[in-house]
């Protein structure tokens, strides 16, 4: 079993920056695809970024540009740095990630990210 613990998220000005970090209870050489999902209120939980056990990344239109997610595999522990925060980026973020071996897939709880105008 693996578990997934997110944290970072909190309140931030529109245009400021916010680091989540996603700590695995595992080695993250065990996992595949590592990613950052976020839902909204009244909305489907959406895809923001994604990053290979390679190291090949993927991002939503949305947040191309701004975001980036990286991951050190020595430390277990997957981030996501956010960059010139929108209002519209306000969400709760949830880490996400696939084992190698079987891709059983597993959810963190959760952070709240909520960015003001």
């Amino acid at each position: 079993q693996v578990q997934l613990v997110e944290s970072g998220g909190g309140l931030v000005q529109a245009g400021g920056s916010l680091r989540l970090s996603c700590a695995a209870s595992g080695s993250l050489f065990s996992m595949n695809t590592m990613a950052w999902y976020r839902q909204a209120p009244g909305k489907q939980r959406e895809s923001v970024a994604a990053i290979t056990r390679g190291g090949i990344t993927n991002y939503a239109g949305s947040v191309k540009g701004r975001f980036t997610i990286s991951r050190d595999n020595a430390k277990n522990t997957v981030y996501l740095q956010m960059n010139s925060l929108k209002p519209e980026d306000t969400a709760v973020y949830y880490c996400y990630g696939t084992k190698y071996s079987d891709s059983e897939g597993f959810w963190g709880q959760g952070t709240q990210v909520t960015v003001s105008s």
